[in-house]
């Protein structure tokens, strides 16, 4: 079974699994049993936007975030969703997710997973949910033959760099992220 919704499927995306999509926690040591790590659905729309709202502070971008919940919930569960997510939750509600979409590597010629936002809330960090979903991202990969799992993170967040590398992850060194946006974005794709 695929984590991808049918729709997508039926695009001719990679889902062929022999595993159901997680709906707990494995109980191997690298994940918590009290927690439950899953696919989100659209209950969790509300609470994946309270976390990106957290992210964004934590960021020290607190008045980035443009989207809302209806926005968020059709990008998500609409007819053609191209944006996907995991939550962990435990007793306290939803602690941490992971929001992630398919890049394609035209060398390897398959598709990548790319990791658009990981958060775990502050009080339950140290618990292993960020692992978690990491790993999950991991074994989807692996599961479908993709290539890679690659996301940004910012200079500045030791914490979370030093987390990456202890998993097994390394920067790329010899490349830099550029973004076009705002002003810039709209002179330059602007018909002449």
């Amino acid at each position: 079974m695929s984590l991808l919704p049918d729709r997508t499927r039926s695009a001719g995306l990679r889902t062929d699994s022999s595993r159901p999509p997680a709906a707990g926690l494995r109980t191997d040591s690298s994940r918590p049993p009290a927690a439950g790590l899953r696919p989100a659905t659209p209950d969790d729309v509300p609470s994946i936007l309270e976390l990106i709202h957290e992210l964004a502070i934590y960021e020290r971008e607190p008045d980035a975030v443009k989207t809302t919940a209806p926005v968020l919930a059709e990008q998500l569960f609409g007819d053609s969703p191209a944006i996907f997510a995991h939550v962990v939750e435990d007793g306290d509600g939803v602690m941490g997710f992971a929001l992630w979409f398919l890049n394609y590597s035209t060398w390897e010629g398959t598709h990548g997973i790319y990791l658009e936002d990981l958060y775990v809330r502050p009080e339950a960090r140290g618990r292993g949910y960020g692992k978690a979903l990491l790993a999950e991202l991991a074994r989807i990969a692996v599961e479908r033959g993709y290539a890679r799992v690659e996301w940004s993170v910012l200079k500045w967040n030791e914490p979370s760099i030093g987390f990456y590398r202890s998993i097994g992850a390394a920067p790329l060194e010899e490349w830099d992220t550029f973004r076009l946006t705002g002003s810039a974005l709209a002179d330059f794709g602007a018909p002449e």
